[in-house]
């Protein structure tokens, strides 16, 4: 569903696509439709087609802050590394697409290394460490695709967290996609030193 802003000469509609239909839009129409649509979480693939996200049931949102809490808990004691963010965050990938992890981590000589104008509003980045977390709604196979663009453009660890399955797959360059079954933890390995996600607080 696509809305137009609110204004004095006109008021707001829906517009239902079909599936079949794509709506495809520029780096700077996607920016503004951004900037008027805050509740809603959008991104843009590389070829510019609109991807509009529902909000998440509570499920999803209650393992959502579990993940995002245990990595601004290990952040905050390694603020020195670099910068992490939560799933409101959006980036533009070096292949055009703008993306928003459900949690994300850039390293500081990454983020430094960008100027003023790289960070925008969007900064021109690939965090070094993104997670994707499934929910009900969420076709596995978009998902797997996604977590192969972080890692195309520029991205050292990766996790896809499958809740519905209690499966965990890891993307690393070069390598085949690990898959880990009702795994109990996560190692940030060399990418995030001495973090480790507690997913039975995932889980449950």
């Amino acid at each position: 569903m696509v809305q137009t802003p609110t204004s004095p000469e006109n008021q707001t509609l829906n517009i239902e696509l079909p599936s079949s239909i794509g709506l495809y839009v520029t780096q700077e129409q996607f920016a503004a439709l951004a900037a008027v649509n805050r509740d809603l979480q959008l991104e843009r693939t590389a070829q510019g087609e609109l991807i509009v996200n529902p909000p998440t049931g509570w499920e999803t949102g209650k393992r959502n802050r579990s993940i995002t809490g245990q990595l601004d808990r290990w952040y905050e004691e390694n603020a020195d590394l670099g910068e992490a963010f939560d799933s409101s965050t959006g980036f533009i990938l070096p292949n055009g697409a703008n993306r928003s992890p459900d949690a994300s981590w850039v390293s500081k000589a990454r983020w430094d290394g960008l100027t003023t104008e790289q960070k925008g509003t969007f900064a021109n980045i690939c965090p070094d460490f993104v997670v994707e977390l499934r929910s009900s709604s969420d076709r596995l196979e978009s998902l797997q695709q996604k977590m192969r663009e972080y890692i195309e453009n520029g991205a050292s660890l990766g996790w896809l967290i499958n809740p519905i399955q209690r499966q965990v797959e890891i993307y690393r360059p070069g390598t085949e996609v690990e898959v880990l079954d009702n795994p109990t933890e996560l190692s940030g390995e060399d990418v995030l030193p001495g973090f480790v996600l507690n997913l039975r607080r995932v889980w449950g």
